[in-house]
């Protein structure tokens, strides 16, 4: 079993953290896998993953063949949204396992998950933003990009999350086209600070702020599902209605069988398959 550090006590639902060192991919996406089963039938917690990769371009669903690398470099592809990506040394990766609530809102997790990552950066002395129609932190200019967030909701239990850029070298992002996004550049916390910010440093301000962000967006959603369900009923169970949540990035989707991919690249590109 892997090391658990339970999160504060007073959240909503509590969410043990697994703060780990450097895991080679494939093994961390076993382990997700592992946790998520386990909180799809009603064991376990839920989980925050925070670790960081040996050197690794993972793939998404909506990854364009002129996105890759095109010296036969190795690519993960992997089953969450959004594009490709690169992961290694100097960067924060944070996988949380989350029972969603209902009605499902997988837009408003990913804003959870923005929410945690700016306030840490602020706590830095950061400022940043979104960019409408694209996900992930930015700086205050919207030009350059932080963080990346590619995340999956099946049976309501998300897996894959963020990345947060601490002082990685950035040159393992010139040989792709990161998140299909040709048009922004990428960057770090230390590059924009101008001092260096190591993963070690960073850690424990993105876990308290991201632990915040979870617990507030869990006893929100806790909260609508209370109100919504009428005394003694099960929660639902039934199939998503719709095939395509493409265009609808501010609407929840309503059922809890869905298996959704959220795009790294932007919201309108969801995908909540029957």
């Amino acid at each position: 079993m892997w090391p658990c550090c339970p999160g504060p006590r007073a959240y909503a639902r509590d969410v043990d953290v697994l703060r780990l060192g450097v895991v080679p991919y494939r093994e961390a996406w076993e382990m997700q896998r592992t946790l998520a089963d386990d909180r799809r039938h009603g064991r376990g917690s839920d989980t925050l993953i925070l670790l960081e990769h040996p050197d690794v371009y993972t793939a998404g669903r909506r990854t364009g063949a002129g996105d890759r690398p095109v010296d036969g470099t190795e690519v993960v592809d992997v089953d969450r949204g959004g594009g490709i990506t690169w992961h290694g040394p100097g960067q924060l990766v944070g996988y949380p396992i989350v029972r969603l609530p209902m009605p499902l809102d997988v837009v408003a997790y990913v804003r959870a998950l923005e929410a945690g990552l700016m306030a840490a950066c602020a706590e830095f002395g950061l400022e940043t933003r979104r960019v409408e129609g694209r996900t992930g932190v930015w700086t205050s200019d919207g030009l350059r990009k932080l963080a990346a967030i590619g995340v999956r909701v099946s049976w309501k239990v998300t897996n894959h999350g963020f990345a947060l850029n601490c002082d990685p070298a950035l040159a393992a992002f010139g040989r792709i086209v990161p998140c299909g996004i040709s048009d922004a550049g990428v960057t770090s916390l230390s590059r924009e600070l101008g001092r260096p910010l190591p993963v070690a440093e960073a850690r424990p301000v993105v876990e308290r702020h991201m632990l915040t962000a979870l617990a507030d967006y869990l006893a929100t959603g806790l909260a609508a599902e209370a109100g919504r369900r009428p005394a003694g009923a099960e929660e639902s169970t039934g199939k998503v209605a719709g095939t395509d949540t493409a265009g609808t990035a501010g609407r929840a989707a309503t059922a809890g069988t869905s298996d959704t991919d959220l795009i790294g690249a932007g919201l309108a590109g969801g995908k909540v398959h029957r």
